[in-house]
């Protein structure tokens, strides 16, 4: 593994809070939330990190809306280490943003880059994971890409196909990696089903880990605008002027098509710690209290003839009730109440385009 010094990790923390509302917020979205009672999501992925990645190589990349919030979750990291977007450009620009702070301090580095808003629990399993990923990384020529495993044909991810167990000189590890074929869009449900009938196929979890010499090489051949970016921090002597300048201008496009679906070699490593991106209320209630007929709520509730709700109460002082009611969402909170069908749920984020300013 990678010395401690040349260790890094970066971590986004951006986005909107429109799949969570009315509890999250564009200044609050679902990172910064705690959903289970036992930490944000962003305090849990800056946890799992401990042992393997000192505090001071910890970057975080958020926006000016959240960069203050961000601050004080991770209060356990220098102040200087949370930078907030001087605008919204995708994650291409800012894994470049990240790849250019971590040069300027370190250019031998080995970074993994991590969202902010996935549940995980195992630590030491997702430990032993990255572990073998940053291995990988500093002793290969490949961009690692770290997927989860299939548990049904989930139409909403991008997959990645595997191909043949990678030979890496001098290589130990517990984790192989394999040779990645492609990156697969999101599929229908029919191609799904085919992915998850043939095996070979990881869900892509916006997990990376490469060494800086390797992923620089990596921009210059495959994306030379960001390349570029990167080139400009690494040389700038003001940085906060170098990113407000330039950041902004950067082509907004995804990591995976500006670099991964077109760099030389990407390395895959399946992980075997649980994993959920938690992307709807959804995928919350199978975290939830069992209360009746399959109704999961956070707080006790009353019901009668209701079946297969929903319920997500952040007030205080206030009880729900539910009469004759199935397939419902219902949260509240001290300004708003959402009632949705659950079978709805990935659309709640277009309530944002009618909502009043001030519940944004």
């Amino acid at each position: 593994m990678p010395s401690p010094e040349n260790t890094y990790a970066l971590i986004l923390a951006g986005g909107s809070g429109t799949r969570f509302w009315p509890l999250s917020r564009n200044d609050k979205p679902k990172q910064l939330l705690d959903l289970f009672g036992n930490g944000t999501l962003l305090e849990q992925t800056i946890d799992r990190l401990e042992g393997m990645v000192p505090m001071e190589n910890i970057l975080i990349l958020t926006n000016a809306l959240q960069v203050d919030a961000v601050r004080k979750i991770a209060s356990k990291l220098p102040a200087e280490n949370v930078y907030a977007e001087p605008a919204k450009r995708d994650t291409a620009p800012a894994v470049a943003l990240g790849i250019g702070l971590i040069a300027a301090r370190n250019p031998d580095a080995v970074m993994m880059v991590l969202p902010a808003d996935q549940l995980i629990k195992d630590r030491n399993a997702y430990q032993a994971v990255m572990t073998d990923a940053l291995n990988v990384a500093e002793k290969s020529d490949g961009l690692v890409t770290i997927g989860i495993r299939p548990t049904w044909p989930c139409p909403s991810y991008g997959y990645i196909e595997r191909g043949d167990r990678a030979s890496i000189p001098g290589l130990t590890c517990e984790h192989p990696p394999f040779e990645v074929s492609r990156f697969r869009e999101k599929p229908n449900p029919e191609l799904a089903e085919q992915f998850l009938n043939a095996g070979g196929f990881s869900w892509n979890a916006g997990m990376f880990v490469w060494s800086l010499p390797t992923v620089i090489k990596q921009l210059a051949s495959h994306s030379p605008e960001l390349a570029r970016f990167v080139s400009e921090l690494r040389a700038s002597s003001d940085l906060d002027a170098t990113v407000s300048a330039q950041f902004p201008k950067l082509t907004p496009i995804s990591i995976d098509y500006a670099l991964m679906e077109t760099a030389d070699r990407v390395l895959n490593i399946e992980a075997t710690f649980d994993w959920d991106d938690v992307g709807s209320w959804v995928s919350i209630a199978k975290y939830l209290s069992d209360s009746g007929s399959n109704n999961r709520t956070n707080q006790p509730i009353s019901q009668i003839d209701s079946e297969n709700n929903i319920v997500f109460n952040a007030t205080d002082g206030t009880h729900i009730a539910l009469l004759g009611v199935d397939d419902l969402i219902v949260v509240k909170t001290g300004d708003s109440i959402l009632i949705a069908n659950r079978h709805q749920a990935d659309a709640i984020k277009k309530l944002s385009d009618l909502l009043p300013q001030h519940l944004l």
